[in-house]
């Protein structure tokens, strides 16, 4: 892939019609016509007549920003259940475009087998894409109830969970597979991770702890996309501790934490304690170290996932933690809601 140029610019609002404006769309059109570029990716969110209105005057694909993670995600889904999670929010995500492929096919057709008498095209089109829709939940929900089994028996046996949380590309599975040794897939790209992995992790003091990997946020996450794999979230909110993985040698690390910590509000772990791991310090020319308040309680602790920098003490501390902590109990040790503290 290639890229033909970028355009940017400011709006108090969005334009009805175009998102960008008029001016700003013909500009954009005009960038095409030069570079003879095939596809206009829209760093927002566009309602479908935005997008149908910017394909007429463009006279090319525009993709927007939903559906440019919802592609990444159907590319990276490997497990079934994860690949049950994509096709559900991908198919919320067209109902409401469904209008822009059928216009012409939009007059009452009689007939015998999927469309009924008087149905049009587009009607039947959404009757199949909504019964698919309901038996993905169905399935969805199934997986759902399998987990909770699951979870309760940990809960019986008395075993304590901690749950990787972050931004996307923030190291989370590399720090998981140095942790475990469990050697699931890590790269340094965008949602390496969607499927989540569970591991045992024995820590000294505490015995064996399930350390689970989970998929990354990213800001304007879609809500679809959320609700869909909400089934998949529930191992984070009910989890009794989140390392939340924060890129240290990141220059927006403040505002991803922000929007990780707003997508934990939204799938109900808002309350869940959390212990900030400051990641890729060897990038960052930071030194491994645990940061604590003017009170003594632990707020962070600085590591590399990939050199190995610091494991030892992140290990230490989530013993400190969780030695004294149930499972289930809400407040393990001292961790709680962070603030970007012991970066540098």
């Amino acid at each position: 892939m290639q890229i033909c140029g970028l355009i940017g610019g400011r709006r108090a609002k969005p334009d009805s019609k175009y998102f960008a404006g008029s001016g700003k769309a013909e500009e954009i059109a005009a960038t095409v016509a030069a570079s003879q570029a095939e596809v206009v990716l829209f760093n927002h969110a566009l309602s479908p007549a935005q997008e149908r209105n910017l394909e007429q005057l463009i006279r090319c694909r525009v993709v927007d920003r939903v559906s440019l993670i919802l592609d990444i995600f159907a590319s990276r889904a490997k497990s079934a259940e994860g690949k049950l999670q994509v096709e559900l929010a991908q198919l919320e995500h067209l109902a409401t475009r469904l209008v822009r492929g059928w216009t012409h096919l939009e007059r009452q057709k009689g007939g015998i087998g999927l469309r009924g008498p008087g149905e049009t095209q587009l009607e039947t089109d959404r009757r199949l894409l909504g019964d698919r829709v309901k038996m993905l939940k169905l399935r969805l929900a199934r997986l759902s109830r399998q987990r909770e089994t699951q979870r309760r028996a940990r809960s019986r046996n008395r075993v304590r969970t901690v749950a990787l949380v972050g931004y996307t590309n923030a190291g989370k599975s590399t720090l998981f597979n140095a942790l475990t040794r469990a050697g699931v897939y890590a790269a340094d790209q965008l949602f390496a991770t969607l499927d989540t992995t569970s591991r045992r992790l024995y820590l000294e003091g505490v015995g064996e702890v399930v350390l689970s990997d989970t998929v990354g946020f990213i800001s304007e996450l879609p809500h679809s996309l959320v609700e869909a794999f909400r089934a998949t979230l529930e191992a984070t909110a009910q989890a009794d501790l989140l390392l939340h993985v924060v890129d240290g040698a990141s220059s927006a690390r403040e505002h991803q934490m922000l929007e990780v910590n707003k997508v934990l509000a939204e799938i109900g772990a808002a309350g869940v304690p959390q212990l900030l791991v400051i990641n890729k310090i060897d990038l960052a020319g930071i030194d491994p170290g645990v940061a604590r308040d003017e009170y003594g309680k632990l707020q962070a602790v600085r590591v590399s996932a990939r050199t190995g920098l610091g494991l030892d003490l992140l290990r230490q501390s989530l013993a400190d933690l969780l030695k004294d902590a149930a499972p289930g109990d809400t407040e393990p040790g001292h961790a709680g809601m962070v603030t970007p503290t012991g970066i540098s």
